[in-house]
């Protein structure tokens, strides 16, 4: 198995030095939030509520991700706990966090209408034609692990036939 080694956007350090506006806004910069805001609004005044932050759900979606936070609701309780954590996704003071079944619909619209592949696509050729990627492959995880198609089967183990208790029937005495 080969190695391809790319160049990175930012180097490591250049992210740890960064506050985290910076650094939310260098990453999500390069992201075409219009189409994706455009695709997931909402059309009726059926569903789900209308005073919802869409753009800001958006950005704190991608957030997450930079922020290691594993689920949803892990999301919205650190929105609901850190104020400066929701002034940086992009809400406004008077936004209400959005629940977990919001957060829900967007991911299930942004799955159903593509909007994020295309952009991530756009966002590859972008980066190689700035010269970030040099390589006409683009590699989303390289980690060598390996795989199974399913649990290795257990091997059962006879168990022994368990001693009589109590006396002992006339055949089995001994002479």
């Amino acid at each position: 198995m080969t190695i391809i080694r790319q160049t990175s956007l930012f180097s490591i350090q250049e992210l740890y030095d960064m506050e985290p506006t910076q650094k939310y806004d260098a990453i999500i910069s390069a992201i075409d939030l219009d189409k994706i805001y455009h695709k997931v609004t909402k059309k009726s005044r059926l569903g789900a509520p209308e005073e919802l932050n869409y753009a800001a759900m958006i950005i704190s979606t991608f957030v997450r991700y930079v922020e290691h936070i594993p689920t949803m609701k892990d999301l919205v309780k650190r929105l609901h706990d850190d104020i400066v954590f929701k002034l940086n996704c992009g809400f406004l003071v008077s936004d209400s966090v959005p629940s977990e079944a919001s957060y829900s619909r967007l991911v299930t619209k942004l799955d159903e209408c593509g909007v994020l592949e295309t952009e991530r696509d756009h966002v590859v050729l972008q980066a190689i034609a700035e010269g970030f990627i040099l390589d006409d492959t683009a590699a989303i995880d390289a980690t060598h692990f390996e795989a199974r198609d399913q649990a290795p089967s257990k091997e059962e183990k006879l168990k022994p036939e368990p001693k009589k208790r109590g006396r002992k029937s006339k055949q089995d005495h001994e002479p």
